[in-house]
């Protein structure tokens, strides 16, 4: 089993920058995807992937909606996996997620259906 937890969401207002992290537990033999997915408020509204990374190596990816503003990373040694979130909009006010799924994240990584562990996530808000 997996066990994802994150932290580190909050208010803040537009222009400004939060980091998320996800405590990652369990069997996560490489290789393993890790993904930030988001969910905005309202009814249907769907799970959005946001970025992904590969435990096993190759390029991190970010969705065109956050690329220049978000950043994905990991830290092996703390299994950790974060997310930098600058220049945020009242766009990226949503639930955001940790979600993972044994071995490569492949070119579908942004449907959350493939996913088998996910967090309880953290919520983002940001106010104009």
């Amino acid at each position: 089993q997996v066990q994802l937890v994150e932290s580190g969401g909050g208010s803040v207002q537009a222009g400004g920058s939060l980091r998320l992290s996800c405590a990652v537990s369990g069997r996560t033999y490489s290789p393993f995807c890790l993904a930030w997915f988001r969910q905005a408020p309202g009814p249907g509204e769907e799970r959005e992937g946001v970025a992904v990374i590969n435990t096993g190596g190759g390029n991190p990816y970010h969705a065109d909606s956050v690329k220049g503003r978000f950043t994905i990373s990991r830290d092996n040694a703390k299994s950790t996996l974060y997310l930098q979130m600058n220049s945020l909009k009242p766009d990226d006010t949503a639930m955001y997620y940790c979600a993972a799924k044994r071995g490569w994240c492949g070119k579908s990584w942004y449907s959350p259906g493939g996913y088998n562990y996910w967090g309880q996530g953290t919520q983002v808000t940001v106010s104009s």
